[in-house]
C-alpha cells in the first residue's frame, strides 16, 4: 500500500507551496479579506494544535519535532502492511502523513508552523491554520470512518 504515497507527496508539496506564498505575499498578523468568514492572515506557531505549548521556551520545538517523527515512521510502516482492500485507512494514513511532515519541515527549519487560513464568525475566529492541518483532520475524520466501515471493506 506504499503506492498511496503520492498522496502525501501531493499534500507536501501542497502545503509548503501555500506557506511559501503566504509567507512572501502576506504581512504577519494582518488579516487579507477573502470573504465575510474567511482570513488570509500569516500568524507562526511555535506550539502544536491551537498553540498549546506555544509559549513553553522553545523545549517544545525538539518534543514536537520527535513526535512527528515518530508518529511518520509509525504511519508509514503501517501503511506498508495494510491490504489492498483497506483504500479507506491507505488514504486516510497518507492525508495523516503528508500533513504530519509539512508541519515537521516548518518546525524544524524555522522552529514554528506557518498558519495564514482564519475562519471567523463576528469577533470569534478559530485558531489559524493551514493546509497541512486540514490533511491531519480529514485524514483523522476518515480514520473515523474506517473505524466504523472499513471492516466491510476488508470482508470484501
Amino acid at each position: 500500500m506504499l503506492r498511496w504515497l503520492w498522496l502525501s507527496l501531493a499534500v507536501l508539496i501542497l502545503d509548503l507551496g501555500t506557506k511559501q506564498l503566504a509567507s512572501a505575499l502576506l504581512a504577519y498578523h494582518q488579516p487579507v479579506a477573502i470573504f465575510s468568514g474567511f482570513n488570509f492572515t500569516l500568524l507562526h506557531n511555535t506550539g502544536a494544535a491551537f498553540s498549546f505549548l506555544s509559549d513553553a521556551g522553545g523545549w517544545q520545538r525538539w518534543f514536537f519535532t520527535a513526535v512527528a517523527l515518530t508518529v511518520s515512521g509509525a504511519l508509514l510502516y503501517w501503511l506498508k502492511t495494510l491490504q489492498r482492500q483497506q483504500w479507506l485507512l491507505a488514504l486516510a494514513l497518507s492525508l495523516i502523513l503528508g500533513g504530519a511532515l509539512g508541519n515537521l519541515i516548518d518546525r524544524v527549519l524555522f522552529g514554528y508552523v506557518i498558519d495564514f487560513i482564519d475562519i471567523y464568525y463576528r469577533d470569534w475566529h478559530w485558531p489559524a491554520f493551514n493546509i497541512a492541518d486540514s490533511a491531519i483532520s480529514v485524514g483523522a475524520a476518515l480514520l473515523i470512518a474506517d473505524t466504523f466501515f472499513g471492516r466491510d471493506q476488508e470482508e470484501k
